[in-house]
């Protein structure tokens, strides 16, 4: 396969149908898209109705372009993560793996241009993100919920707003960002750096006020990553976590049980805030994202150094917080149905607490009108008990 042949078929699957989000390149399926969240074939023109373990291969060859390291990794631990650009049309973030001896490719799609707070309706906490002098701040959820952007949204307002020194360190480099206020150095891993502990370890000599580290995996970047916010850098990070709770728990849980205390009492001084997101179905199609926001106030420092307790968990902490600009899932996902951006079987669905988010729903159809129960023709028995009466 040729490079053109690559790009030609990149490019018809990404025109056959509206908001690509992604690309898929399975064995015995035909080339995929996932478009407003559902994955869609593309069978147009020379496109096969079903990839052989040949045509993949070929295809992640081709993406690879010879490169030893990334061979390696593939050959090694059964994946690798890559960039690929299709000249004037797409960038792509592109991960390759192995699946019973055959090869799959998912390719995703990176925005061309860095995203504002404002055009994305970001909650207001993350401007107060952008403000932040040192610490660090934590956007987490699911892979494909949207946190690289979120991230360069929050990067892009430090640019427009700071002349400070930022560092990044990606995998890969998604969002390219231009020089602004602000002076970016952007590394890749692989390329620039061999791991995310080395290289923030390095950045800590290059003079930043802010970094950025793509992903939190393991106990040594993590070590640094305290270090660094408490020597008054300004740390930005991303988790595969559902929430602010297990957040918490995730970071606590890859050190040692004897180092736990002095991780709570590093990470109390350091956390300034927790973003959690996912990404709901939009009613009309698309998706809408839903928020659970967690700064650090003295009730959230004090329940992370001693843990959660009856009656003060990170849930309930989140819940009474609002002055300081905290929200949970359940109060993000009954704003979005108050504004008729999700269904009511959606926000249900995705509710921590379905009964919090039922009786929200019920007011919010109460002051609609609506019913809000499907009982009816209800009637007082008004003989009842008389018939027995002597």
């Amino acid at each position: 396969m040729k490079q053109q042949e690559l790009d030609y078929i990149l490019t018809s699957m990404l025109k056959a149908y509206d908001n690509v989000s992604d690309l898929n390149f399975t064995v015995d399926k035909p080339c995929q898209v996932e478009a407003s969240g559902r994955l869609q074939p593309v069978l147009a023109g020379p496109l096969p109705k079903k990839l052989t373990a040949f045509q993949t291969e070929a295809i992640a060859l081709n993406l690879i372009k010879g490169d030893r390291r990334l061979i390696e990794n593939l050959l090694a631990e059964g994946s690798c993560d890559i960039s690929y650009q299709l000249a004037g049309k797409a960038r792509f973030r592109v991960n390759i793996f192995s699946q019973r001896g055959c090869y799959s490719i998912v390719m995703r799609q990176l925005s061309t241009r860095v995203p504002t707070v404002k055009e994305m309706g970001l909650p207001p906490a993350f401007l107060k993100m952008a403000k932040e002098r040192n610490g660090i701040v934590l956007v987490t959820g699911a892979t494909g919920s949207g946190k690289s952007t979120s991230l360069a949204a929050v990067l892009d307002q430090i640019n427009e707003d700071d002349s400070v020194h930022v560092v990044t360190l990606e995998d890969p480099v998604e969002f390219v960002h231009s020089q602004k206020k602000s002076t970016f150095n952007q590394r890749e891993l692989g390329i620039d750096f061999d791991a995310f502990s080395s290289g923030l370890r390095a950045a800590l000599r290059q003079a930043p006020k802010v970094i950025l580290v793509g992903e939190m995996r393991d106990r040594e970047t993590v070590d640094i990553g305290l270090s660094a916010a408490e020597t008054g850098h300004l740390v930005f990070s991303t988790l595969h976590t559902v929430d602010a709770g297990q957040t918490i728990n995730r970071f606590v849980g890859l050190f040692d049980k004897e180092e736990e205390t002095q991780v709570r009492v590093r990470l109390s001084d350091t956390l300034r805030w927790i973003a959690c997101q996912r990404l709901l179905p939009k009613v009309g199609g698309g998706r809408v994202a839903a928020f659970e926001i967690m700064s650090a106030n003295m009730r959230v420092r004090d329940t992370i150094l001693h843990g959660e307790s009856e009656g003060k968990t990170f849930y309930e902490i989140i819940q009474g917080g609002n002055t300081y600009g905290m929200l949970t899932f359940d109060q993000s996902i009954v704003g979005l149905y108050k504004e008729g951006l999700i269904t009511e079987e959606t926000a249900m669905s995705y509710a921590s607490k379905k009964a919090i988010v039922n009786r929200a729903v019920d007011a919010i159809k109460s002051a609609r009108g609506e019913k809000t129960t499907t009982i009816e023709n209800l009637t007082v028995d008004t003989g009842y008990g008389k018939k027995n009466r002597h």
